[in-house]
């Protein structure tokens, strides 16, 4: 179980079965998970929020006997870095808050990513993404007030 959730249901492994390597993975089920969000959406932000928080907890359960390596395919913690960034977000936002979430966890090089990404075990593997996502969802109601 802890296998299914790591990856995201799989969406960690599909770049590994096509092409044989796990780069990319997180983009993949950060796109994954930014169609659940919009979906989401049409529930309201507490809904939102409330899988935000339940995703969040699965990757520390689910990222647990896999954090020492952080492979590519565990990609669990993207998808809910995702589901932070898009709370109350729907349409263009939710895109921008993509965007910027991607960048700052690929690039690490947002205030507080990088340290975060250095702690050990499923917090380390978790919180990157996290605060990625906080960055990203600070973007992305910037563009819905505007």
């Amino acid at each position: 179980m802890r296998r299914l959730i790591a990856s995201w249901f799989g969406t960690g492994l599909l770049l590994r079965s096509v092409r044989g390597s796990d780069a990319g993975s997180g983009t993949v089920a950060s796109v994954t998970t930014l169609l659940v969000a919009l979906w989401l959406h049409r529930f309201g932000w507490p809904v939102q929020l409330s899988m935000a928080l339940l995703v969040t907890g699965l990757s520390l359960w689910a990222s647990a006997p896999f954090a020492d390596d952080d492979p590519g395919w565990v990609v669990v913690d993207e998808a809910a870095g995702m589901l932070v960034a898009t709370v109350g977000l729907g349409g263009w936002p939710a895109v921008v808050a993509f965007v910027v979430f991607r960048v700052a966890d690929i690039s690490k090089k947002f205030p507080g990513v990088g340290a975060a990404d250095r702690l050990h075990g499923p917090v380390g593997v978790t919180a990157d993404d996290v605060i990625a996502g906080l960055y990203a969802l600070a973007a992305g109601w910037l563009v819905a007030l505007l």
